[in-house]
């Protein structure tokens, strides 16, 4: 009895556990890891992945995957960069729309929850795998980012965009505030919600869920409009940091997003998961990068080893589920 309440508490903290040690591994193999401008760099590396693997997180706890996350970032960050820049052209009627900062923005949220939601109808009418819709979008909104941008960055946005990505708020870079904004928003949805309970039921038992009366469409078209604006969130972000909407922009970002996702402690199966763990999972994978970096590790080891943490947290994912 003991020794299962052992495993059970060692279970839930596991995440906590391996970022302390992880932090510790680092700052004692480096001296310039425990310094106030790293930290603050660390969070706003990871901000932009946060806000993706929130997303990522909500899908997964339909049982589903999003594999599309990174070039609807690319395309949500090209888009309001566009619009901001050099609006909308109709030659045919001389008619020019400019756009704000807000209207900007907006647009390129617009655009990645339009496209996160073709991903949930597409999923839903035609019982297309999530796999294998998600990736077909990933090919597609990345073919349209590069129509967008003809293939050339979208630069010079001005200091008002640049202050998204970095501005610093009450002594707190903005996009922590923005992840901050978007963890606790995912929060209330999953747990004080109906939507919450019903993204939770679906990813337990669907057909149970289906039998109880909930609209399994609907849900899931929600959720995945849902992680479609997460990622266009992030693609402003990156766009406003690099003061650039560069076409490439979100290349394997989807991989971080899982990683954070699942060493978060989200079953790949669905149903059991907190955004919470999933934050735990983002910070792990910064700090990692962070201090593979610190530590002049070779660009090519730290996919190596990346790869082979989330191959781990898998296994141990799996682990769990049997031991339940």
């Amino acid at each position: 009895m003991i020794l299962s309440q052992y495993r059970s508490h060692l279970v839930k903290f596991q995440s906590l556990i391996a970022l302390v040690l992880l932090c510790i591994g680092i700052g004692l193999l480096s001296d310039k890891f425990f310094t106030v401008d790293n930290g603050w760099n660390v969070m706003r590396q990871i901000s932009v992945n946060i806000c993706i693997s929130v997303g990522m997180t909500l899908v997964v706890l339909t049982g589903g995957i999003d594999l599309s996350v990174g070039s609807v970032l690319a395309i949500g960050g090209a888009i309001a960069a566009g619009l901001l820049k050099f609006g909308i052209e109709i030659p045919s009627g001389n008619l020019y729309i400019g756009f704000t900062l807000l209207g900007s923005i907006l647009g390129g949220l617009a655009i990645g929850s339009l496209l996160g939601l073709f991903n949930g109808w597409t999923i839903t009418k035609f019982k297309v795998p999530p796999f294998v819709a998600t990736l077909a979008m990933l090919t597609i909104a990345r073919g349209l980012t590069m129509l967008y941008t003809k293939g050339f960055p979208i630069s010079n946005l001005g200091d008002s965009f640049a202050y998204i990505g970095t501005g610093w708020f009450i002594g707190i870079p903005v996009p922590v505030w923005i992840s901050a904004i978007v963890v606790v928003v995912a929060i209330i949805i999953t747990q004080k919600t109906a939507l919450g309970r019903y993204i939770y039921a679906i990813g337990g038992n669907e057909h149970a869920s289906k039998l109880s009366g909930i609209n399994i469409s609907k849900v899931k078209i929600i959720v995945y409009g849902i992680a479609g604006m997460l990622a266009a969130i992030g693609g402003i972000i990156i766009t406003s940091r690099l003061d650039s909407a560069q076409p490439n922009a979100g290349m394997s970002y989807e991989l971080d997003a899982i990683a954070a996702v699942v060493i978060g402690g989200t079953s790949l199966s669905g149903g059991r998961g907190t955004i919470m763990g999933t934050v735990l999972g983002a910070l792990i994978i910064g700090v990692l990068n962070n201090g593979l970096v610190l530590l002049n590790v070779s660009p090519f080891w730290q996919q190596v080893v990346k790869g082979g943490v989330i191959l781990l947290a898998v296994i141990i994912d799996k682990a769990n589920s049997k031991n339940d």
